[in-house]
């Protein structure tokens, strides 16, 4: 597993997203994740959406995955 992958994953199943994912261990990996579909949502949900996009690889090939999860306006903001 590699960066690229987890980040066109996340990017396939939330298109209207801006994804950036970083992890040069290839099981640890830390992504930012700035969606209009986050309107709204805590962040607990905002996270179930993108580990749903990952599906069977949470917890296997993905050991890891650290979030943040901005709105575009949040990250508009530098929150």
């Amino acid at each position: 597993m590699d960066s690229s992958t987890v980040q066109s994953l996340i990017q396939q199943g939330m298109p209207e997203a801006k994804v950036e994912v970083h992890g040069p261990d290839g099981v640890h990996f830390e992504a930012l994740v700035v969606s209009p579909a986050f309107a709204g949502k805590l962040p607990l949900a905002r996270h179930r959406m993108v580990y749903a996009t990952l599906g069977d690889l949470m917890g296997g090939a993905i050991h890891a995955l650290s979030l943040r999860t901005l709105t575009p306006e949040e990250a508009g903001n530098g929150e």
